[in-house]
């Protein structure tokens, strides 16, 4: 059985895949720039991909933890 991901889990996902853990803070540095531009909601939206991110990079390195 296949895991429905959201929208930000999906946009998470390709950017590791791209890019690996250095997404994770860039995506918080992109953040902080719309934030301090005064986009305050598309920050909370890329911060909520940075989660997502970091969660699935999370969930990675504990099954190659078990893998081993």
């Amino acid at each position: 059985m296949t895991q429905a991901h959201t929208l930000p889990e999906k946009l998470a996902l390709s950017v590791l895949a791209r890019d690996g853990i250095a997404a994770i803070w860039q995506l918080h540095v992109s953040a902080a720039e719309a934030h301090r531009s005064g986009y305050p909601r598309a920050a909370a939206s890329i911060l909520e991909i940075a989660d997502a991110a970091k969660e699935a990079w999370l969930r990675a390195e504990g099954a190659r933890e078990f893998a081993v």
